[in-house]
């Protein structure tokens, strides 16, 4: 009954809050005006879609020889390349240079969600900030479009907001109610209210104690980095020269006849990966490089002040059980007062995100701090039956929010939470700040700035309802054809159908013979992942140039478990070599370079601190000897320490079979000195580790658990205790 009241005394207060700030009038407006999202290809005139994708030799050769482009972009992220989009389709010839791989930097890093921005939102209506409600409304339009160009890689996703206080119910309701009107036509599914026993069904882990009820609302998720990759492929079928690694060494600047100023006419660029140097002429550079807008605008000019103040936010991932497999969660104030997410991603958990100054550098790296900040938020909405442990934290990354302030604005210390579009006096244009949720209109804003600044000859903008790479014949029952007609597991195949779109039957055709009855094809790279060898080869096609490519971007094994990716690296390193012509060397350097990363920018060096030589041994007296014992069983001639040598007469002993590499990096995960065997002390602070929550997942402790079971199950059963006999 008391629930049943406070929604009624929401609904009153709701409406009345709703009437007063905005007025249903302009709700009404808003949706007549935008309507439903028509899916077109494209509107008329605009250049045809290429069937055959450039390889990168191609484009380094166009970008040289191709004379005087139109648009010249700096910036393979998600911005960057929706200009490079923007600008080839309305018939521009267009450029874009990337230093690192397409969404090296912060596109890839994101929380995954393609979302209007609640929080936003609520300091509209609080503020009565009309510039933060129309950055809202701009963004719900734009995640509409972005969840219709490419529904292989992005769906809605349900998050729910728990509710603990009972004021809290209309509080939040409105907000969230305002949150669909505002979004009118395009409101993915309509929020609603939960009961208490209907929070907890859908939501099991969800804390029980003082809840009241919950509140369930509607965003889009998507996977970041193949979106954008699917964004910087579609500019090049349109005809842009796009090309990573290609590094900009500095502008270019002719004197105008006209007026005499310099101007920017195009930039010296550098090949990464074979060191050649070329100029690259255009009418009209664009920066469009996120956290390094200041390093080019200042390529321009030295004394220009900066605009830029970078923010890092740190996201971690954990297993699939934390959260349910469609459900997302929302902290909405945390104990600073920051938000926090807890969603479901690839069959994972991710949490994020955290919000502090940084310094910009190229490798962010999450902090120990930042990551049981996280853990912590975790905790306070789990029940206490669930055991929040620092060993689950499976990958950790961060990525650098470009906040700006706008150089054109009266108040230059406010933040901008929008995008800004400049154009300086020698003619570069910046475009900065913004969301991943709004990139298509921050690059339409861009492109006409540069059209009108640079006189060039184009029409409006043709990307709205423009199907990204692999969207075109893409359906939801598009991997049953996978299944049917390859063999692929249906794991793999709804991976690769979610990943690539219609393009997911040239991977399958390239996928190997298993030669077991089922599947027929597709090769795993790990085990508990569905990410097959045949990707490796396919994202040679997509541009991959490195190891970290492939791991990161083309697949998405650094995001989801730095371990499983690991394992994975020598079998990918192998198989790129064979694409790309490695010699050993080159060979041996990929895989430094990328355990380099998993190690420092992925959260495998946090993860690793968390056992080392210098670790407390915190177990009662009790539990020593339990371990002790255990580690005898192995330890049978009283070294003090095991060998592979030691584990395999066990294993051999209970009828188990394992190859000696697989031993060797086993043991390795224990031995904390590195001198190929692991000390009773080692295995005590493993174990110390492991029972603290440190730790999870250990191989060795789970097989020396599970050896000694099995030798307990054989041992001999004494005459008395076996009913007697003869």
């Amino acid at each position: 009954m008391a629930f049943q009241k406070a929604v009624k005394g929401t609904a009153l207060i709701g409406g009345g809050a709703i009437a007063t700030v905005f007025g249903l009038s302009q709700f009404s407006q808003y949706r007549n005006k935008h309507g439903a999202l028509v899916q077109v290809e494209a509107a008329e005139g605009a250049p045809v879609r290429r069937d055959h994708l450039p390889t990168r030799e191609q484009q380094i050769l166009a970008l040289q020889s191709s004379g005087e482009f139109d648009v010249l972009v700096i910036g393979g992220g998600a911005t960057g390349c929706g200009c490079a989009l923007d600008a080839a389709t309305r018939g521009l010839k267009t450029a874009l240079l990337e230093r690192d791989d397409f969404s090296s930097g912060t596109s890839s890093r994101s929380t995954k969600l393609i979302h209007g921005g609640v929080r936003y939102l609520q300091k509209a209506i609080m503020k009565l900030d009309f510039e933060q409600y129309r950055m809202v409304k701009e963004a719900l339009e734009e995640r509409a479009h972005l969840l219709q160009s490419a529904p292989h890689l992005s769906a809605p996703l349900p998050i729910m907001l728990p509710i603990y206080k009972w004021w809290q119910l209309p509080y939040y309701w409105v907000g969230i109610k305002l949150y669909d009107l505002v979004a009118g036509s395009q409101c993915l599914k309509s929020s609603y209210v939960l009961t208490k026993s209907r929070a907890l069904e859908l939501f099991p882990m969800l804390r029980k104690d003082k809840l009241v009820g919950a509140i369930v609302y509607y965003d889009g998720q998507h996977n970041d980095a193949r979106m954008n990759l699917a964004i910087a492929l579609t500019a090049a079928r349109y005809g842009a020269a796009t090309a990573n690694y290609a590094e900009v060494r500095h502008l270019l600047k002719s004197t105008d006849t006209g007026s005499g100023r310099q101007r920017v006419c195009g930039v010296r660029c550098r090949d990464v990966l074979t060191g050649k140097e070329f100029d690259v002429r255009a009418k009209c550079v664009i920066n469009a490089t996120g956290p390094f807008t200041d390093s080019v605008r200042k390529m321009d000019d030295e004394e220009v002040p900066n605009i830029c103040q970078p923010s890092a936010g740190v996201h971690i991932v954990m297993p699939g059980y934390y959260s349910p497999d469609n459900m997302g969660l929302l902290d909405p104030a945390t104990s600073d007062g920051r938000v926090i997410f807890f969603l479901p991603w690839e069959k994972m958990t991710i949490a994020g995100t955290t919000d502090s100054p940084t310094d910009v550098t190229s490798h962010p790296i999450p902090t120990e701090e930042d990551i049981n900040f996280i853990l912590s938020e975790v905790r306070n909405y789990l029940g206490a039956d669930v055991e929040v442990r620092r060993g689950d934290v499976l990958a950790a990354w961060s990525g650098i929010r470009p906040l700006v302030t706008n150089p054109d604005s009266k108040d230059t210390q406010s933040l901008s939470r929008n995008h800004v579009v400049t154009v300086s006096d020698s003619g570069l244009i910046t475009v900065a700040g913004g969301k991943w949720t709004t990139y298509r209109a921050m690059a339409r804003d861009t492109i006409d700035a540069a059209i009108q600044e640079h006189n060039l000859k184009a029409g409006s903008c043709k990307t709205m309802g423009l199907q990204l790479e692999g969207a075109q014949d893409w359906s939801p029952t598009l991997y049953i054809r996978l299944v049917q007609d390859y063999g692929l597991e249906s794991e793999v195949a709804q991976h690769l159908a979610s990943t690539y779109g219609d393009k997911a039957f040239e991977v399958a055709k390239i996928a190997q013979v298993t030669g077991k009855r089922w599947p027929i094809v597709g090769k795993r790279l790990v085990s508990e992942f569905p990410y097959i060898e045949a990707e490796v080869v396919y994202g040679v096609k997509e541009y991959a140039r490195t190891a970290v490519d492939m791991i990161s971007r083309r697949t998405r094994l650094a995001f989801l478990n730095v371990q499983a990716a690991e394992e994975a690296l020598p079998r990918i390193v192998d198989i790129m070599g064979k694409e790309l012509n490695w010699c050993e060397q080159k060979k041996k350097e990929q895989l430094e370079t990328a355990k380099t990363f998993l190690y420092y920018e992925m959260g495998y060096k946090v993860k690793t601190d968390q056992l080392t030589d210098s670790s407390e041994i915190s177990l009662v007296p009790s539990d020593i000897e339990r371990y002790k014992k255990r580690f005898r069983m192995f330890d049978k001639d009283k070294k003090g320490f095991i060998t592979i040598l030691d584990v395999q007469r066990v294993l051999e002993s209970i009828s188990v079979q394992m190859d000696e590499n697989t031993l060797h990096e086993i043991l390795n995960e224990v031995d904390l000195n590195k001198n190929g065997q692991v000390e009773l002390n080692e295995f005590l602070q493993l174990m110390s580790a492991i029972q603290k929550g440190r730790v999870s997942g250990s191989r060795l402790a789970v097989l020396m658990k599970s050896a000694e079971e099995n030798l307990r199950c054989r041992e001999a059963i004494p005459v008395d205790r076996s009913g007697g006999g003869l």
